[in-house]
Parts: C-alpha cells; sequence; structure tokens
C-alpha cells in the first residue's frame, strides 16, 4: 500500500459530483402558422420572378436581391393581415416594388456591373400576348430589347410577364387608369415585335 495514501484513487464525493453531459436538446421551434406558412411557400415560388423584375427597375441583381429581401421583411411583419389581401401574389410584388423605389431614393445603391441582358430571367410562362412573340430563340433578343423599352414601358411589361397580374392589378399597383396600363402594355409589345420580327406587321393583336 502506497504511504499517505499515495496511488490510491477515492470514489468521488457523492454530494459534489457534477453529471456527465448528455446531448443538447435542440430548442423546438414554434409551429407557424398556416398565414406564415403559405406568405413564405408563396414568396419562395415568386422569387426569382421578383428579383428579376426588380433587376429590371433598379439596373444590377444585387441591388434587387437587397429590395426583395426587404420586401420578405416588411411582408412577414404585416402577416396578420394576409387573410385580408386577396392577391396575394400581386401584393408581394406591390411590397417589391415600392422597396425597391424607396432603395432608389436612398441612393445607397451597389457598384454592381452594369445589368445584361443574359442576367435576368424571364420565366417559362407568360401571358397571351407575350405567347405571341417568345420562342426559344428569340429569348435572348427579347430580353435585349426590354431594357430599351421605356422605364413606364418595361415595368408593366414585367409585372404582366414576370408577376403575372391583371392590368387591374397593375394599375392599383402603379395607381394610374387602366387604360394606361393597356396603352404602355401595347406600345411595349409593338417595340418587342419589331425587334424581334422587324418585316411582320407591328401591331399587337390583342394586350
Amino acid at each position: 500500500m502506497a504511504k499517505g495514501g499515495r496511488g490510491r484513487t477515492n470514489p468521488p464525493d457523492p454530494q459534489n459530483r457534477t453529471p456527465a453531459l448528455g446531448p443538447a436538446r435542440a430548442v423546438p421551434m414554434p409551429t407557424p402558422t398556416p398565414t406564415e406558412k403559405l406568405l413564405v411557400e408563396t414568396f419562395e415560388q415568386i422569387r426569382d420572378e421578383l428579383v428579376s423584375t426588380l433587376a429590371y427597375v433598379l439596373g444590377n441583381r444585387e441591388d434587387a436581391m437587397d429590395s426583395a429581401q426587404e420586401a420578405f421583411v416588411k411582408c412577414w411583419r404585416a402577416r396578420e393581415t394576409i387573410l385580408e389581401v386577396q392577391n396575394l401574389r400581386a401584393w408581394i410584388f406591390r411590397v417589391g416594388l415600392n422597396a425597391a423605389r424607396d432603395h432608389q431614393r436612398s441612393g445607397w445603391t451597389k457598384r454592381a456591373k452594369p445589368l445584361i441582358a443574359e442576367e435576368v430571367l424571364l420565366p417559362a410562362r407568360e401571358s397571351s400576348a407575350a405567347e405571341q412573340i417568345v420562342d426559344n430563340e428569340n429569348v435572348s433578343r427579347l430580353r435585349a430589347a426590354i431594357l430599351d423599352l421605356r422605364p413606364e414601358e418595361r415595368e408593366v411589361f414585367l409585372l404582366r410577364q414576370n408577376g403575372d397580374l391583371t392590368y387591374e392589378q397593375i394599375a392599383e399597383l402603379r395607381e394610374i387608369p387602366v387604360g394606361t396600363v393597356k396603352t404602355q402594355m401595347r406600345t411595349a409589345l409593338i417595340k418587342l415585335r419589331k425587334v424581334l420580327n422587324p418585316d411582320a406587321d407591328g401591331t399587337p393583336d390583342e394586350v
């Protein structure tokens, strides 16, 4: 036996024993409400179209992504009012467009390279009018032509094309008469058709 008790391991004192750490328990996240789930799912579905539209408005994709993120935050803060919204898609686009305009007024724009046509998404889904001028071979030409439209024409076209909004919804969003929206859409389609097919009659059949 070792003298003075050396070399002997005494059992730990039960009164001072520190319990072994078990596996960390994850803090349970609150279950999202149906309204919150609807907002998140809808926003995810239209995110690419929203960013693409805002990129045309702002001139670069980085600012568009920032504005889209700000739009989601604003939508989330107002999520309790979603049940009163008749068209959630149009509402999100309205918030997004307002966020982009606030971004422009603030002057805090990133020094990103100028927007080029290839960087902007045009969804596979088109309106009946756009279907007459879009096909797999001229999508890139259409993208470039959109950049040459007047800002108000471009905005109406993209809200109709990417946002899939009705003329009435666009008029409400932009606070202009429905007739003005239709005129701007018709003018945009004429210009785009001339670029894509210079020899064809530039007057669209219907908008």
